[in-house]
């Protein structure tokens, strides 16, 4: 009971001997700004252009239905004093149903679940999952308490420049890029060598 007791109290006087000591060093804030590394990233402007390709091109799909819409709505206009009031019926649903599907086909390609979110989300986020694994890095490796991204929803209204890692963000980015290029060079020699002596 007293060595437990003695260990408590040693503890406790550890503990506060230590706090102050923490307390003095002060808080360490660092900050970058998402939108300048991610531009400065090669692959982040390659998988952007795709997804742009990709987004044009749904978007003359949606246009080309839309214009055949038209076209159906005119035709219908055009022959309705000549159909019985049956095939009238029939062309109007089955314009209705071409609508429909348009719009199906707009929520599919542009919807908070269609294949725009998806593919920005499969080709930009292993990108911001490498800045974040860096900015970890730093933060652990310069003991920032806080780092906080500028270009976010946070109000930040003034920030000093010497706070900024932006810089020190993308220079890690393209030293690992560098790195596993060299590595990719080494294992395509590899790979060479060892089918020319076969």
């Amino acid at each position: 009971m007293r060595s437990n007791l003695y260990i408590i109290v040693t503890f406790s006087i550890a503990l506060l001997i230590s706090f102050p000591i923490n307390a003095q060093r002060g808080t360490r804030l660092g900050y970058i700004d998402m939108n300048v590394i991610l531009e400065s990233i090669d692959e982040y402007q390659e998988a952007g252009l795709l997804l742009d390709k990709n987004i044009s091109a749904w978007k003359k799909e949606i246009e080309l239905k839309k214009i055949q819409l038209k076209q159906y709505q005119n035709q219908l206009n055009t022959e309705r004093i000549l159909l019985t009031p049956e095939l009238i019926d029939d062309r109007e649903l089955e314009i209705k149903d071409f609508a429909s599907e348009i719009i199906s086909l707009q929520e599919k390609r542009f919807g908070p679940k269609g294949d725009m979110i998806v593919q920005r989300s499969k080709l930009i986020q292993p990108v911001q999952d490498q800045v974040m694994s860096v900015v970890k890095l730093i933060a652990e490796e310069k003991k920032y308490d806080f780092i906080f991204d500028r270009s976010s929803n946070i109000t930040m209204l003034y920030s000093a420049k010497n706070y900024d890692i932006s810089d020190l963000v993308i220079k890690r980015i393209n030293r690992q890029q560098k790195i596993q290029k060299k590595k990719d060079q080494i294992e395509a020699l590899k790979s060479k060598t060892t089918t020319s002596n076969n």
